[in-house]
């Protein structure tokens, strides 16, 4: 078994594998996401036999359907919330995008899309271009896996983005399937996110101090995963608030797949206590004036209905921007967080309101990351998807562990299985 890294070495964004085999085994392509810059960045071009999708972000899934914009129609294998997730994104990407050549595809595209999708719960192995594939809850966000595919020789463990911790939204994953090789995310591999308790109480009393003293608060989040669990928190503590943007529709669709959350009448409780924005008759000017919690899109300021409410609520020291997420550099969020100014609409804008940075990261900290690979410590791991994936590697080696970080491009070859030989 052979294993091409064509995206997501040494990088967060682009994610792809292409796997090929001996035999009887054709070359399956695990993820085909895309970068956020602008334009966005893809990975390598390929021709997969067979598709397996691990999650429905955009740096995962984001170019799938420009698989099939020639003439072949590879099959895609996801979960039912990711299927969903995708399409969602690449409706999006096209709205976005599609008057120019950044994007990589078409409606048309995404049509055949829904047509080659096929859709697997987890733990239920399923074939795919001649491998035995399986998909384990990773908990990262609904429909998430950990993909391990084998072709009788070679057990290969895909674990996509996971988090081993729990979160209001998801489960932390437990799965820890036998395997010869990890390929490993490690986006944040020298960080430790504080207890997620702890978070959520400092941002829920920051939130309500604010909406105390009068002002309104502005929650820039991811629409999926984000949105929906700072809804949760929102109604764990009594916190009013709306909900606008992209995470709106995601959050809708959830509803529709209970067995893919940890606790589905929470998320009914959560989505029944929040006010879902329609954006008509200049509601969302009214909606400021109102003094309340705003969760909308996009999570780093760079679009979507924040822009409509950071130019309403910025002068007001009483007001209050929380940013949910991660802010690349470069994106406006990340700007507002050095500076105090962000480009919205065109125009460099000072903020005044008050602004703060909570960590609720969907990913396995230091901590978490070595929790996970402590299952595989006789088995060799490649590091992949971080912006310090050789560092990592090599603090790895240091605790014992066969570690490398493939660089873009490169092939490698997986040991066969110890199990097969005896």
């Amino acid at each position: 078994m052979d294993i091409e890294f064509l995206g997501g070495a040494g990088e967060i964004g682009r994610s792809a594998l292409l796997v090929t085999g001996k035999g009887d085994s054709g070359s399956l392509l695990l993820d085909f996401g895309m970068s956020t810059d602008n334009p966005p960045r893809l990975p390598l071009d390929c021709e997969p036999d067979a598709v397996v999708v691990s999650h429905g972000h955009l740096d995962h899934a984001g170019a799938v359907p420009a698989l099939l914009s020639g003439e072949e129609r590879p099959p895609v294998h996801w979960t039912p919330p990711t299927r969903e997730l995708a399409i969602t994104l690449a409706r999006d990407t096209l709205k976005l995008h599609g008057g120019s050549y950044r994007c990589p595809f078409t409606e048309t595209d995404i049509a055949r899309l829904t047509q080659v999708s096929e859709t697997h719960g987890y733990r239920e192995p399923f074939e795919a271009a001649g491998y035995e594939v399986t998909l384990y809850d990773a908990g990262h966000i609904p429909g998430s896996a950990h993909v391990l595919v084998t072709d009788g020789d070679t057990r290969l463990l895909y674990t996509g983005d996971f988090h081993t911790a729990d979160q209001r939204l998801v489960s932390g994953t437990t799965a820890r399937p036998d395997a010869d090789l990890v390929i490993c995310e490690s986006t944040y591999s020298d960080v430790s996110h504080d207890p997620r308790a702890e978070v959520e109480q400092r941002f829920a009393e920051s939130v309500k101090t604010t909406l105390w003293e009068g002002g309104t608060v502005v929650i820039p989040a991811f629409a999926i995963g984000r949105t929906q669990e700072m809804l949760l928190v929102c109604e764990e503590d009594d916190i009013p608030c709306y909900v606008d943007g992209m995470g709106k529709g995601v959050t809708e669709m959830l509803r529709r797949y209970p067995e893919f959350l940890r606790d589905p009448e929470a998320f009914r409780r959560a989505t029944s206590h929040a006010r879902f924005v329609t954006g008509r008759d200049g509601q969302r000017k009214r909606i400021v004036e109102q003094k309340a919690a705003i969760i909308t899109t996009s999570g780093m300021l760079s679009g979507g209905p924040a822009m409509t409410y950071i130019p309403e609520i910025r002068d007001n020291p009483t007001n209050k921007i929380t940013m949910t997420g991660y802010q690349v550099e470069g994106t406006p969020g990340r700007e507002l967080l050095d500076t105090g100014s962000a480009e919205i609409d065109g125009r460099v804008m000072p903020v005044a309101a008050r602004v703060e940075s909570y960590d609720f990261s969907a990913h396995a900290d230091r901590e978490g990351l070595f929790e996970f690979l402590s299952s595989y410590e006789d088995t060799p791991i490649l590091v992949n998807h971080g912006d310090r994936c050789g560092a990592f590697a090599a603090e790895l080696r240091e605790e014992g562990y066969e570690a490398s970080a493939p660089e873009l491009g490169e092939t490698v070859t997986a040991p066969s299985s110890t199990r097969a030989q005896r």
